[in-house]
């Protein structure tokens, strides 16, 4: 039989940003934790919620546990019995500890030999007693960014606990959670309908709620918000502009929306366009409204929590609140137009970037640098608007307009600039050297945007390695996996000709002229976190872990070639019947090479065996072509060349013993060999990765 679940946790308000992760990881422990209670159901959980409440709805929840069979292990045969097969003390000990029979006792074959076991069936508990004590543990494990105490109480949520609403069939299932009893009553609207209201079930539930005006699935007050934004937009002629986040963000502070038009003076129009949308939308949560050809209108939309009983009381509040904004912003605007932005430069001198790692004028000097040797290498003719653009690109975080309004960095960089002249390419990159913002983000489209990114990140990376400010579990404060993936994603998309260890050396160089760099040291690391960077990457690209570690363990430098050769190995795998032989020929050289020493020098006045010079001559033989396929990048190709040395690297190994005693000279001359060809090999791919 099943039955239905029904919990609430109602509490204050609740961060907009938390609602939606906090709602899964909430679904996500329930399942878990019902499942290892033996706890069937047979619909998958619901959850909903609102800044108020979380809500957890389980329609076919089993109504008891599953019985479960338990098997103890008892005492070894051999003393469990005597000569006469009579059960020893030993046999009737455990069978009164397990509380069966001694003749219910079987007897199971073990790697220590032969045994006592005990069955015995516990019966599962009735659903409801389980909740009763599973509850409160779960509900204090839903993960969230910051947690609070309140009061004297030794427990911690995301905001203080108000009620707490338990229906197992109907029946509340009691517990205490923070000093609050379990029970069958929840509330609506804090504003609206704030008063106690019993509930019986998930329908009498949901109705209520809706009469009480509250919408506790998300997904509904999303569609609410866009229908509403949509109508108050239409009734100015315009529409308000696409902005899912902001829908989502405006959809988890409500309980209930109701929307309104306002109006502001058309003079602020003459503020630049993101600065207008940024004011509206950062802290009054408002979205501007655009006219049939994109442009904005001086007009925006505030959606509220409650139904206006007056609406044009509720317009002009939101107009007076917008109007204060809107007019610090053309005051810095206006205040930050009266320097230039190289003038600001100095002012980056005030501003500390790390402790150790000095001011943001040092960073923009080190990667101005780090800029000018990317630029040489791979586009000599754009040094000048590079550089440009990286000695101006973060002098708009010293601006007013910025320090208001962080989210505008680059973009009122951009701005500034154009409205002094710069060039255009060079204004772009002002802005575009932050993307990608975000993991998928757009990628710049301009040379100068890309070059100015890459240095900027990679003088990031090195530079918090080198002060040992290297991310650790999940806390990573510099964004540093976040950039290494930007920097390979950059350098992918641009097939940029750039060797990573020549970026990452030069970074290093460029950091030492000012702090101390243990650069042997600390190199190999950010490799590695590149290289690890990589592979989690294509992994969540489908390919298999074996097959990324048999290129990126010995070919990781020039990112924008690893792609191709992935390509290349998964089709020759896939495709080629040849792949187990080669792969199986490969594992049984770098098996007999794993403990060898060089020096590794091969002469042939050492060869004894045919086989000897057979191997050494299909080197020969191969190492021109081999070398001419990868030039052009055909691994497919190489990959066939490699196929030619199975048979003669079987028969040297059934042909002479390596590992001989009779003469060092002569057994290390035949591992020199094998090494010889395993370096050919590695020129592709480390085929030993490969799990056969």
């Amino acid at each position: 039989m099943s039955a239905e679940l029904l919990l609430e946790i109602g509490t204050e308000e609740i961060p907009s940003g938390y609602l939606d992760r906090g709602l899964n990881e909430f679904r996500h422990l329930a399942e878990i934790s019902l499942e290892e209670n033996r706890i069937h159901i047979q619909e998958a959980l619901i959850t909903h919620g609102t800044p108020r409440r979380l809500i957890l709805i389980g329609r076919a929840v089993s109504e008891q546990q599953e019985d479960l069979v338990e098997e103890a292990l008892g005492p070894p045969q051999r003393v469990a019995y005597d000569g006469a097969g009579e059960p020893t003390k030993a046999a009737l000990g455990f069978a009164q500890r397990q509380g069966v029979p001694v003749e219910a006792l079987g007897v199971k074959d073990t790697p220590k030999g032969a045994y006592l076991y005990a069955q015995k069936k516990v019966v599962g508990r009735a659903t409801k007693d389980v909740l009763a004590e599973v509850l409160p543990g779960l509900i204090s494990r839903i993960p969230w960014p910051k947690s609070m105490r309140w009061g004297s109480l030794d427990f911690q949520f995301v905001r203080p606990i108000q009620w707490v609403l338990a229906l197992f069939q109907g029946e509340v299932i009691p517990f205490e959670l923070a000093d609050i009893q379990s029970g069958n009553t929840t509330h609506g609207h804090r504003f609206m309908n704030p008063e106690e209201q019993k509930v019986v079930d998930v329908q009498d539930y949901l109705e209520k709620m809706a009469a009480s005006h509250v919408m506790v699935d998300p997904r509904e007050r999303i569609q609410e918000v866009e229908k509403l934004t949509r109508e108050a937009a239409k009734n100015v002629g315009g529409s308000p502009g696409h902005d899912p986040e902001l829908v989502r963000t405006v959809a988890n502070l409500i309980e209930y929306p109701s929307a309104v038009c306002g109006h502001f003076d058309r003079d602020f129009l003459g503020l630049p366009d993101p600065v207008l949308i940024t004011a509206m939308r950062e802290h009054q949560k408002y979205f501007a409204v655009q006219d049939d050809r994109q442009r904005l209108m001086p007009n925006f939309v505030a959606v509220n929590n409650t139904v206006t009983r007056d609406e044009e009381v509720a317009r002009r509040g939101h107009e007076r609140v917008l109007r204060a904004r809107l007019s610090d912003a053309m005051f810095f605007f206006k205040e930050d137009r009266k320097r230039g932005l190289e003038e600001r430069l100095e002012d980056l001198k005030g501003v500390i970037y790390q402790a150790q790692l000095g001011t943001s004028h040092m960073k923009v000097l080190r990667f101005t640098k780090l800029a000018e040797f990317l630029t040489a290498l791979v586009c000599p003719e754009k040094l000048g608007d590079v550089c440009l653009a990286a000695r101006l690109c973060k002098a708009d975080l010293v601006t007013q307009m910025v320090t208001e309004f962080p989210t505008l960095q680059g973009v009122m960089g951009e701005g500034y600039a154009r409205l002094e002249g710069r060039p255009e390419n060079v204004c772009l990159a002002i802005r575009e050297h932050y993307l990608p913002a975000k993991a998928g983000g757009a990628l710049p489209l301009t040379d100068e945007g890309a070059l100015v990114g890459l240095a900027d990140r990679m003088d990031t990376i090195c530079g918090c390695f080198s002060v040992g400010l290297e991310p650790s579990g999940s806390a990573d404060p510099f964004a540093l996996r976040r950039h290494a993936l930007a920097i390979i994603r950059i350098l992918e998309e641009k097939s940029w000709d750039v060797s990573l260890k020549a970026f990452i050396q030069q970074a290093l160089h460029v950091l030492e002229e000012g702090i101390p760099v243990d650069r042997e040291k600390v190199f190999p690391v950010i490799l590695n976190f590149f290289r690890e960077r990589y592979k989690q990457r294509m992994l969540r690209s489908d390919y298999d872990s074996d097959m990324i570690e048999a290129v990126i363990s010995v070919h990781f430098d020039r990112i924008h070639r690893i792609g191709a050769r992935l390509d290349q190995l998964r089709r020759f795998y896939l495709e080629s019947r040849d792949f187990q032989g080669l792969a199986m020929t490969f594992k049984r050289i770098s098996n007999m090479l794993k403990k060898q020493a060089g020096p590794f020098h091969v002469d042939s006045s050492f060869f004894r065996e045919p086989c000897e010079s057979t191997l050494f001559d299909i080197c020969d033989t191969l190492e021109s072509p081999l070398n001419a396929c990868l030039q052009k990048g055909d691994y497919t190709e190489a990959l066939t060349l490699l196929v030619r040395f199975k048979k003669p690297v079987d028969g040297f190994f059934e042909g002479v013993e390596i590992l001989t005693k009779e003469d060092e000279r002569l057994k290390q001359n035949r591992v020199s060999l094998l090494h010889h060809v395993a370096e050919m090999f590695l020129r592709v791919a480390d085929l030993s990765k490969f799990t056969l």
